[in-house]
């Protein structure tokens, strides 16, 4: 499977986002997606379908508490998602496009 991706890294179609596309862009972070982990990327792309962008960290943990679990925070998605850049490898593993604040 060949990814078209911007300089960035993310996808320039994110029409074409599932599972496998999702594993395949989590390989470069060396990480195993699991099902919380996808429950997680589908809220990512829920909130740019529902705003119409991609979300900063913050907005995007306070979507995550409404949506998914009340306990999520920065820490554990650093943690289980392996990086420090929140906001911008989320939406990047959600084929969603770069998040406008990240450089």
């Amino acid at each position: 499977m060949q990814l078209q991706l911007d300089q960035d890294g993310h996808l320039l179609d994110y029409t074409i986002w599932n599972e496998e596309v999702a594993k395949k862009l989590a390989q470069s972070l060396d990480l195993e997606l699991t099902e919380w982990h996808f429950q997680i990327l589908q809220a990512v792309r829920q909130f740019y379908q529902q705003f119409g962008h991609s979300p900063a960290t913050r907005p995007l943990i306070k979507f995550l508490m409404k949506t998914v679990s009340p306990d999520i925070n920065n820490a554990i998605l650093q943690q289980r998602f392996n990086t420090g850049l929140v906001a911008r490898h989320l939406s990047r593993l959600a084929g969603v496009p770069k998040p406008a604040n990240c450089l």
